[in-house]
């Protein structure tokens, strides 16, 4: 078999199981953190996905590779795609178990002399912990759209806790605009890196 008749039975299967499931072009690109300008390049034969994505896209499917780069027979396999409550539910439950921890050391902190009165800073820095847990999942399931969240919301919750920590041990220091100012150009490399990067 050559490569023409490869690129035929890969763009064959993908559109067919694209269709199947559901899926537009854009959303299948999303999640593949693609361009749908590829997807549309690999359904109509022009190149070939490399092995990472095939892999990736058995994944999304529930099926294996070769049921991609396979001729199959007229509705022998069909894509079992979960867009996600059950990776929703893991994510909750994750978060949940920062917040449970942070309940924990809150407690821990209050309950010790001399220091209960920095005790509710504890609540001050889980944020951070559950954006850099929501990023972490996002990277694996999510889109660019909520890698692009993920990432702003650990921006900003790092520079909540150095404004709230400049003011409660330096109050002195009457500076805390600077974070946000510091902040604000990175923001702005988030949404470039996240929606106006040129894709493959």
């Amino acid at each position: 078999m050559g490569m023409e008749d490869l690129k035929d039975i890969i763009a064959e299967n993908l559109v067919r199981l694209r269709q199947q499931a559901g899926l537009t072009q854009l959303k299948l690109a999303e999640m593949l953190n693609y361009s749908d300008k590829a997807v549309s390049k690999w359904e109509r034969g022009e190149s070939v996905p490399d092995l990472r994505v095939l892999i990736r896209l058995a994944e999304i499917y529930h099926i294996k590779v070769d049921d991609i780069i396979t001729k199959q027979p007229e509705g022998a396999v069909k894509p079992k795609i979960n867009l996600g409550k059950k990776r929703l539910l893991i994510v909750l439950l994750s978060v949940g178990l920062v917040w449970f921890i942070a309940t924990g050391v809150f407690a821990v902190v209050y309950f010790t002399p001399s220091n209960e009165q920095f005790a509710w800073l504890t609540y001050v820095v889980a944020p951070l912990a559950s954006a850099i847990l929501l990023t972490v999942f996002s990277a694996i399931w999510g889109t660019k759209l909520t890698n692009a969240i993920s990432c702003t919301l650990i921006l900003w919750s790092a520079v909540a806790i150095f404004h709230v920590f400049f003011a409660v041990f330096a109050p002195a220091i009457d500076k805390w605009w600077l974070f946000y100012v510091v902040a604000a150009p990175f923001q702005i490399l988030i949404i470039f890196w996240f929606f106006f990067r040129k894709v493959k």
